[in-house]
Protein backbone atom coordinates (compact mmCIF):
# COMPACT_ATOMS: atom_id res chain seq x y z
CA UNK A 1 0.00 0.00 0.00
CA UNK A 2 1.31 3.49 -1.16
CA UNK A 3 2.56 5.58 2.15
CA UNK A 4 -0.02 8.37 1.24
CA UNK A 5 -2.62 5.78 1.13
CA UNK A 6 -1.91 4.26 4.64
CA UNK A 7 -1.61 7.67 5.93
CA UNK A 8 -4.63 8.70 4.74
CA UNK A 9 -6.55 5.81 5.94
CA UNK A 10 -5.21 6.20 9.53
CA UNK A 11 -5.63 9.84 9.85
CA UNK A 12 -9.22 8.76 8.89
CA UNK A 13 -9.24 6.24 11.39
CA UNK A 14 -8.18 9.23 13.93
CA UNK A 15 -10.46 11.83 13.12
CA UNK A 16 -13.37 9.23 13.22
CA UNK A 17 -12.97 6.11 15.40
CA UNK A 18 -12.69 6.12 18.39
CA UNK A 19 -8.89 4.19 19.27
CA UNK A 20 -7.97 4.80 22.48
CA UNK A 21 -10.88 8.17 23.24
CA UNK A 22 -14.59 9.25 23.47
CA UNK A 23 -15.75 10.35 19.92
CA UNK A 24 -17.08 13.64 19.79
CA UNK A 25 -21.04 12.13 18.99
CA UNK A 26 -20.56 9.84 21.74
CA UNK A 27 -19.56 13.06 23.95
CA UNK A 28 -22.51 14.55 23.50
CA UNK A 29 -24.51 11.72 23.06
CA UNK A 30 -28.01 12.47 25.40
CA UNK A 31 -26.67 15.68 26.64
CA UNK A 32 -29.83 17.85 28.47
CA UNK A 33 -30.19 20.76 27.11
CA UNK A 34 -31.18 22.54 30.16
CA UNK A 35 -27.78 21.97 31.33
CA UNK A 36 -25.57 24.11 27.98
CA UNK A 37 -25.43 27.19 30.10
CA UNK A 38 -24.68 25.78 33.38
CA UNK A 39 -21.19 26.46 35.15
CA UNK A 40 -19.27 23.96 37.59
CA UNK A 41 -17.03 25.80 40.18
CA UNK A 42 -13.48 25.74 39.47
CA UNK A 43 -14.42 25.12 35.79
CA UNK A 44 -14.43 28.52 33.56
CA UNK A 45 -16.53 27.74 31.20
CA UNK A 46 -20.15 26.10 30.43
CA UNK A 47 -20.85 23.31 27.92
CA UNK A 48 -22.13 24.89 25.34
CA UNK A 49 -18.69 27.81 25.38
CA UNK A 50 -16.54 24.48 25.16
CA UNK A 51 -18.22 23.12 21.67
CA UNK A 52 -18.03 26.44 20.61
CA UNK A 53 -14.03 26.98 21.48
CA UNK A 54 -13.92 23.33 19.85
CA UNK A 55 -16.09 24.89 16.54
CA UNK A 56 -14.12 27.94 16.83
CA UNK A 57 -11.02 26.14 16.36
CA UNK A 58 -11.34 23.83 14.36
CA UNK A 59 -12.92 25.95 11.45
CA UNK A 60 -9.63 28.71 12.07
CA UNK A 61 -7.33 25.46 11.49
CA UNK A 62 -9.63 23.93 8.47
CA UNK A 63 -9.68 27.51 6.92
CA UNK A 64 -5.86 28.24 7.76
CA UNK A 65 -5.47 25.03 5.51
CA UNK A 66 -7.88 26.17 2.25
CA UNK A 67 -8.10 29.73 2.39
CA UNK A 68 -4.52 31.72 1.73
CA UNK A 69 -6.73 35.41 3.08
CA UNK A 70 -7.51 33.52 5.84
CA UNK A 71 -6.92 35.72 9.06
CA UNK A 72 -7.23 33.83 12.31
CA UNK A 73 -9.28 35.04 15.44
CA UNK A 74 -7.17 37.33 17.71
CA UNK A 75 -5.41 34.91 20.58
CA UNK A 76 -7.28 34.03 23.00
CA UNK A 77 -10.13 35.74 23.23
CA UNK A 78 -11.12 35.27 19.40
CA UNK A 79 -11.32 31.36 20.44
CA UNK A 80 -13.79 31.73 22.35
CA UNK A 81 -17.41 33.06 22.69
CA UNK A 82 -18.35 35.94 24.22
CA UNK A 83 -18.49 35.82 28.29
CA UNK A 84 -21.73 37.27 28.39
CA UNK A 85 -23.22 34.77 25.79
CA UNK A 86 -26.21 33.40 26.36
CA UNK A 87 -26.58 30.19 24.53
CA UNK A 88 -30.11 29.02 23.47
CA UNK A 89 -30.89 25.55 22.22
CA UNK A 90 -30.83 26.63 18.66
CA UNK A 91 -27.28 28.12 19.09
CA UNK A 92 -26.18 24.56 20.80
CA UNK A 93 -27.58 22.80 17.23
CA UNK A 94 -25.76 25.60 15.58
CA UNK A 95 -22.42 25.08 17.17
CA UNK A 96 -22.35 21.28 16.82
CA UNK A 97 -23.49 21.50 13.36
CA UNK A 98 -21.06 23.34 12.49
CA UNK A 99 -18.73 21.07 14.26
CA UNK A 100 -19.69 18.08 12.38
CA UNK A 101 -19.79 19.86 8.69
CA UNK A 102 -15.96 21.19 9.67
CA UNK A 103 -14.80 17.79 10.64
CA UNK A 104 -16.43 16.33 7.42
CA UNK A 105 -14.40 19.05 5.56
CA UNK A 106 -10.89 18.61 7.10
CA UNK A 107 -11.81 14.72 6.22
CA UNK A 108 -12.19 15.55 2.59
CA UNK A 109 -8.93 17.35 2.52
CA UNK A 110 -7.35 13.97 4.30
CA UNK A 111 -9.34 11.50 1.35
CA UNK A 112 -8.32 14.56 -1.46
CA UNK A 113 -5.31 12.43 -3.38
CA UNK A 114 -4.53 15.46 -5.29
CA UNK A 115 -3.42 16.72 -1.71
CA UNK A 116 0.40 15.43 -0.64
CA UNK A 117 -0.24 15.60 3.35
CA UNK A 118 3.58 16.00 3.68
CA UNK A 119 3.60 18.91 1.73
CA UNK A 120 3.56 22.73 3.01
CA UNK A 121 0.66 25.07 2.47
CA UNK A 122 1.47 27.01 -0.46
CA UNK A 123 0.67 30.03 1.30
CA UNK A 124 2.07 28.80 5.34
CA UNK A 125 5.60 27.79 4.52
CA UNK A 126 6.67 25.90 7.78
CA UNK A 127 2.92 24.16 7.99
CA UNK A 128 2.20 21.27 6.16
CA UNK A 129 -1.15 19.66 5.74
CA UNK A 130 -0.48 16.67 7.96
CA UNK A 131 0.72 19.30 10.75
CA UNK A 132 -2.91 20.47 10.61
CA UNK A 133 -4.90 17.53 10.48
CA UNK A 134 -3.44 16.36 13.75
CA UNK A 135 -3.83 19.75 15.11
CA UNK A 136 -7.19 19.41 14.65
CA UNK A 137 -7.37 15.90 16.06
CA UNK A 138 -5.44 16.24 18.93
CA UNK A 139 -7.27 19.81 19.77
CA UNK A 140 -10.89 18.07 19.31
CA UNK A 141 -9.34 14.78 21.77
CA UNK A 142 -8.03 17.42 24.51
CA UNK A 143 -10.98 19.57 25.04
CA UNK A 144 -13.71 16.38 24.45
CA UNK A 145 -12.12 15.09 27.44
CA UNK A 146 -13.05 18.33 29.08
CA UNK A 147 -16.20 18.50 27.78
CA UNK A 148 -16.83 14.60 29.72
CA UNK A 149 -14.79 15.79 32.59
CA UNK A 150 -17.63 18.88 32.59
CA UNK A 151 -20.25 16.27 32.31
CA UNK A 152 -19.35 14.00 35.46
CA UNK A 153 -18.92 17.23 37.14
CA UNK A 154 -22.96 18.43 36.66
CA UNK A 155 -23.72 14.95 36.74
CA UNK A 156 -25.05 13.95 33.50
CA UNK A 157 -22.38 11.79 32.24
CA UNK A 158 -23.56 8.14 31.80
CA UNK A 159 -21.94 5.42 34.11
Amino acid sequence: MESQTLLRKQLISLLTETNAHVMFEQAIQDFPLQQIHAHVAGIPYSAWELLEHIRIAQWDILEFMRNANHTSPPWPQGYWPPEDAQPTIESWHTTIDQIRRDLKAVQEIVLDEEIDLLSELPHAPGYTYLREILLVADHNAYHIGQFITLRRALGNWPS
